[in-house]
């Protein structure tokens, strides 16, 4: 039996990444806060990616369920977007930046011992972290603005840079002696601009409705001369997503990003920012002292 562990697998890419990761002999454990029929194949343990205290309870749960078996893929995909970041998470963060980032953070924290060796991490982050792709793209990292905002600001922001610390973690990742030690691989999957998700239910009810009618316009519009606008479909982004967890699609060595791009998948450079090691290495130890776990 193999173990799949994985957040955002209810809906959206990640429903459709299920239907390729849930084969016989694979026992997919999705973390999910409920409220709906879980996808064929997978078991659904309770999570709730804003509050720190059940990311532990469903790290200990998972532990308890692989029984020392080892997990073999990691896919920590959820996310959200919020029109404003106003929003403030069970332990006072900013909720953006706790679920997309901290939360995601302490959960790879939790369960990297209990990899099976030369298993896989795949973290889903965004081409918005990269300002030369998109203007609202972070051009600097301040940990503690992003926890907690020194005044209301754009929740597109917030989002963007969430998927910033999203790459950054899966460089740390990448670097840790255990990991290369154990052979394990982490990859950064960018699914591109996609339509049909639930990432928009934070937005306003105003947004929600737009969302159909405008992305395919956007598409239309802009995806010829810029393919980050293409708006690609959740079954494709889900298909790729299963792929790179299950190892058959690989990225070439030294890389960790991998982009989907007018739905084929790319190896691009990240931004510079997501280069920058002594950025990288800044995020883990404040966001280390923000779950409490030692850097």
């Amino acid at each position: 039996m193999s173990f799949i562990v994985m957040t955002g697998a209810t809906a959206g890419l990640g429903a459709h990444a299920v239907q390729r990761l849930a084969r016989p002999g694979t026992q997919v454990i999705a973390g999910a806060r409920g409220g709906g029929a879980p996808p064929a194949g997978c078991q659904v343990l309770p999570l709730d990616l804003a509050s720190l205290e059940s990311v532990r309870g469903f790290a200990c749960a998972v532990r308890s369920q692989v029984d020392g078996a080892g997990i073999d893929v990691l896919v920590l995909n959820a996310g959200a977007q919020f029109s404003r970041d106003d929003r403030r998470s069970a332990d006072g963060f900013e909720t953006t930046f706790a679920v997309n980032h901290l939360a995601h953070y302490l959960l790879a924290r939790l369960l990297l011992s209990a990899m099976a060796d030369t298993g896989r991490i795949v973290l889903t982050t965004s081409d918005t972290h990269d300002p030369s792709v998109i203007p609202f793209g972070p051009k600097r990292l301040d940990v503690g603005a992003l926890a907690h905002p020194p005044r209301r600001g754009s929740g597109l922001r917030a989002y963007a840079a969430s998927k910033l610390c999203n790459l950054l973690t899966a460089r740390s990742l990448s670097a840790l002696d255990e990991v290369k030690d154990r052979g394990i691989s982490v990859i950064a999957f960018n699914p591109g601009l996609t339509g049909g998700t639930g990432l928009l239910r934070g937005q306003t009810r105003v947004r929600r409705a737009l969302a159909p009618a405008v992305l395919p316009l956007v598409g239309a519009l802009l995806g010829r001369s810029h393919p980050q606008f293409h708006v690609g479909t959740p079954e494709r982004a889900g298909e790729i997503l299963a792929e790179l967890a299950l190892g058959t699609a690989v990225l070439p060595p030294g890389r960790v990003y991998a982009s989907l791009v007018n739905a084929e998948l790319t190896f691009p450079d990240p931004s510079e920012l997501a280069r920058d090691d002594a950025v990288r290495d800044l995020l883990w130890r404040e966001s280390a002292a923000m779950v409490g776990l030692p850097a």
